[in-house]
């Protein structure tokens, strides 16, 4: 992927990414500052800025992408298609065909689960998780587990955004993670 010029050159690409976020209050329930992140999506210079700094990051260090249902496909399949690899979505329950691993995680008033392929990693392959929320870590410690259970080894989390009070963070244990933009 070849570098874009923008008005944002001298900022950060944490910078890129603030600029463009859009708080929406008690959204999707009250009491929740949801933290809308389509204004980014819809630049494409800042877009191809965030993408470029994933890509750049994980350079021959990873094998596959890993998409976390919903926002996460958009950006791990940017990630994915600059650096020349495949993505694969790890989704909500029922929505893949054939034969999944199933991971149950906490949310604040009871329990969601997820799915992936059961063969959508070879054995030992690196993985690089990605979303576009840190928010309390359940959705992507059970990503992460969904990977290791499959044979495969998460060599990242990188995310857009990590709200860094809901401590999801430490719910990942030793894996590298990376926020872009921290709050």
């Amino acid at each position: 992927m070849t570098p874009v010029a923008t008005p944002d050159a001298d900022r950060t690409v944490a910078q890129v990414v603030a600029a463009r976020l859009r708080d929406i209050p008690d959204f999707p329930k009250p009491g929740i500052l949801f933290k809308d992140f389509t204004p980014l999506l819809a630049d494409g210079p800042a877009f191809a800025r965030v993408v470029q700094d994933v890509a750049h990051r994980h350079a021959g260090q990873v094998d596959v992408v890993v998409g976390i249902e919903a926002r996460g496909f958009i950006l791990g399949a940017a990630a994915a298609y600059a650096l020349g690899l495949g993505l694969v979505p790890v989704r909500k329950v029922g929505k893949l065909p054939g034969e999944t691993l199933q991971e149950e995680y906490a949310l604040e008033y009871g329990t969601a689960a997820i799915e992936v392929r059961a063969d959508a990693f070879r054995a030992g392959q690196r993985v690089l998780v990605l979303d576009d929320v840190l928010a309390t870590g359940g959705t992507a410690a059970a990503t992460c587990q969904l990977v290791e259970r499959a044979g495969a080894v998460v060599a990242g989390v990188d995310v857009l955004l990590e709200l860094a009070s809901l401590g999801g963070r430490q719910r990942l244990g030793r894996r590298p993670v990376h926020a872009i933009l921290t709050v």
